[in-house]
């Protein structure tokens, strides 16, 4: 089935949800976010990636940087 690239689903499979955010599979199943259940399928709601992404703080967000680094697995 093609899609059509104009068209975004909702609910997205981990590699899927994963190149979203853009991070690997790995890093995406570490950060806790929740899955949706659809019959035997566990899938991502686009919604609450975008709600993660809106939530990291901007560069230069002294404190929050701190987190946001701990959670991509980024030394300091």
């Amino acid at each position: 089935m093609k899609q059509d690239p104009a068209f975004a689903p909702r609910l997205l499979p981990a590699p899927e949800a994963a190149h979203y955010l853009g991070v690997s599979e790995t890093m995406l199943r570490g950060l806790g976010l929740p899955r949706r259940v659809l019959g035997a399928k566990r899938l991502f709601d686009r919604l609450d990636l975008d709600r993660y992404a809106s939530d990291l703080p901007y560069e230069g967000q002294a404190d929050e940087v701190a987190e946001c680094d701990r959670l991509f697995g980024v030394a300091r």
